[in-house]
């Protein structure tokens, strides 16, 4: 019988010895796969696998994978601060299904565990993930999710290299509290040092999805602009139906802010590189249906058999080479008296560096989107500018310095003030913005 569980113990010469106790334990409640460098003393068998892996930690988990046969899989450092004890509730999350990826928080605030809580915190300010302990050396994870990730770490990089990876696919992180330990786990400072640096170059010059998608370091950074994304959901929702088409999903920053107030939101997307990550973000969320397809070749048909009330692109529209023959799709599969709610880019003497890279064909004026809507099928109800305080930043970061994603920190700032710009704008008609906001009912 194949084990539900497996247990994967990176290990070196120091802590061989370590590992070799915990696989012994382990040996007949779980498969273990202990992988690194140096003799070990354990007997390999049916459930127990003994690899060779040079480089460091990283090195030995890129090893051990592909050998895990467990739905769940145990990650840990073979030190003797860690239990097994705490294993089932490590992985009840999984079981249940409310989680991707399960952290133990480690207790205390020792002098090594004051170093640990402050790498933490540079980790959620990286990936925005809410764990206090993102770093910890038990962890446990859906096998399937943690095969999904391409790990490129050699060394103890690896811990940070997996937040932000699993962060990056949108999948689901929990964290559970450990007992008291009776001994703080120790790492050297070259530890210490490689995660800094991972972190510091994935929130600078490398994005968490390494570079391989030039837009996605926009998507990401605005996905962690939390008042922002918030304030544009007021917006939709206001005047949003209940049976909702999102064109454009993306990685999901606004699907996540309309899902709550939907009983059935399709959110379509082109790219399977994000679609992956819709269904990671939704899971267990039956109303919302991640559907891959580009706007031009989808089931229009099945679309419309589908009784939607309302259809969303939030900064979408400009995506698209022919709008207008868009709109006019969007006109024949709503239902009567439905509604199109359009965020797009204002301005046309914006258009920059970052448009470039995100894919903009256009940026809007208020004539150019009234006419697209009006031409093409709707009446215009609302037609508003938006987020006139972001015009300045947008402007010095995309035309003048060339920009090709928004600086996290300067958008963090802009974030942190968000709910005050947007109570301002409600209150004052603005006379222009960074964005146009629209709402057209079909006729």
């Amino acid at each position: 019988m194949v084990p539900a569980l497996s247990v994967v113990l990176p290990f070196t010469p120091a802590t061989a010895a370590a590992a070799a106790r915990f696989a012994n334990a382990l040996s007949g409640q779980a498969q273990v796969v202990l992988a690194g460098e140096g003799p070990v003393d354990v007997t390999p068998g049916p459930n127990v696998h003994v690899l060779a892996a040079q480089g460091g930690k990283g090195a030995a988990i890129r090893a051990a994978l592909p050998h895990v046969t467990g739905t769940h899989t145990v990650l840990q450092d073979p030190d003797a601060a860690y239990s097994p004890d705490s294993y089932d509730a490590l992985v009840q999350p999984l079981r249940d299904d409310t989680a991707d990826g399960v952290f133990g928080r480690r207790p205390g605030m020792s002098p090594e565990m004051v170093a640990e809580r402050a790498l933490g915190g540079i980790t959620r300010f990286v990936t925005d993930v809410a764990l206090t302990d993102p770093l910890t050396g038990l962890r446990a994870f859906r096998t399937e999710a943690l095969r999904s990730i391409q790990l490129t770490s050699d060394d103890d990089a690896v811990d940070a290299e997996l937040v932000v990876k699993l962060a990056a696919q949108l999948f689901r992180l929990t964290e559970v509290a450990l007992p008291p330990l009776q001994a703080v786990p120790r790492r050297p400072a070259s530890a210490h040092l490689a995660r800094l640096r991972t972190l510091v170059r994935y929130a600078t010059v490398r994005d968490d999805a390494d570079n391989q998608h030039e837009g996605y370091s926009t998507l990401e950074r605005m996905d962690g602009a939390t008042h922002y994304n918030q304030w544009l959901g007021r917006r939709f929702r206001e005047h949003m139906g209940r049976r909702v088409l999102e064109i454009g999903a993306g990685i999901g920053t606004i699907t996540r802010e309309l899902e709550g107030g939907a009983e059935h939101l399709v959110a379509l997307e082109v790219e399977r590189f994000y679609v992956d990550r819709l269904k990671n973000m939704f899971r267990g969320k039956p109303h919302v249906r991640p559907y891959l397809s580009d706007v031009a070749l989808a089931d229009w048909e099945s679309l419309k058999a589908e009784n939607l009330d309302t259809i969303v692109l939030s900064n979408v529209l400009e995506h698209i080479p022919d709008d207008a023959s868009a709109v006019r799709r969007f006109r024949q599969i709503l239902q009567p008296d439905g509604r199109v709610l359009i965020l797009v880019p204002a301005l046309p003497q914006l258009f920059g560096a970052i448009d470039e890279a995100v894919g903009h064909y256009r940026r809007y004026t208020p004539e150019s989107l009234r006419a697209v809507l009006e031409q093409n099928g709707f009446r215009v109800d609302t037609l508003e500018w938006m987020n006139l305080v972001g015009l300045p930043g947008w402007f010095v970061n995309s035309r003048l310095l060339r920009r090709r994603a928004v600086p996290k920190l300067q958008l963090k700032i802009y974030d942190a003030f968000a709910p005050l710009f947007a109570q301002a704008e409600r209150q004052v008609k603005l006379p222009v913005g960074m964005s146009l906001f629209a709402v057209g009912r079909a006729v």
